[in-house]
């Protein structure tokens, strides 16, 4: 099945976002998960499908090797050609892993100001010019106001969008909008915010922020064997 046939399925689409341009330049969405249960699976699930339409992608990693952040792409990619009966799926691949950097930094190591140095030198140089960034492992629970305004300024600079995942914890009450109380400050710069749920046996991904009005989507699940999202 050629590229531009393959209906990926975007958890975000499904929740009602028809466009094709979920996050804005200079947007930022969020997936809130407690340690282990797939917010890096969903990350790579929405870089894919930003890949899949010819986007370049940079994926941060603060917590993982380059190598594990392939592994990550490479067993997501292999479960989506399972899911679609895909064969012959090598030039596929091929295509659009060009469109992907994967950058890692060590946690204390990361600022806005040794982004933007990385970033300027890959654009001046025409290496890689990104159009969508993900941030994996930003830890949350100190002030991130000035810093993701400074990274909100510096996406919309260079019409770019961004994606984080938030660590919550089981012992920390939520507040009473549902959100978790690392994002209380800074809820408003986040256009879109969706969480995974562990309800029994399932994982629920629910949407916190950004769901159309009136948007009656289906109830969604992250399923544990394929890390994929589904109705």
């Amino acid at each position: 099945m050629l590229k531009k046939e393959l209906i990926f399925r975007n958890p975000l689409r499904l929740m009602g976002h028809e466009t094709e341009n979920i996050l804005q330049p200079g947007g930022f969405g969020a997936v809130l998960a407690r340690a282990g249960l797939g917010k890096t699976a969903i990350l790579v699930q929405l870089a894919l499908d930003g890949l899949l339409r010819s986007r370049n992608v940079l994926h941060i990693s603060l917590d993982d090797s380059v190598k594990k952040v392939c592994l990550w792409y490479e067993e997501v990619f292999r479960n989506i050609a399972d899911q679609y009966n895909l064969s012959q799926t090598d030039q596929l691949w091929e295509s659009i892993v060009s469109h992907r950097l994967i950058m890692t930094f060590k946690v204390d190591g990361f600022s806005v100001p040794k982004l933007e140095e990385r970033l300027t030198d890959l654009i001046e140089q025409k290496i890689f010019l990104p159009q969508a960034i993900l941030i994996d492992g930003l830890p949350f629970d100190k002030d991130m106001r000035e810093s993701l305004a400074e990274l909100k300024k510096l996406a919309e600079s260079h019409s770019m969008h961004v994606w984080f995942t938030v660590r919550t914890h089981r012992h920390e009450e939520p507040c009473p909008n549902g959100m978790p109380v690392s994002l209380l400050n800074v809820t408003d710069l986040f256009d879109i915010i969706i969480q995974l749920q562990p309800e029994g046996k399932e994982i629920h991904v629910k949407a916190l922020k950004g769901v159309p009005a009136a948007c009656d989507y289906p109830e969604l699940l992250l399923d544990p064997s394929t890390m994929l999202v589904k109705g």
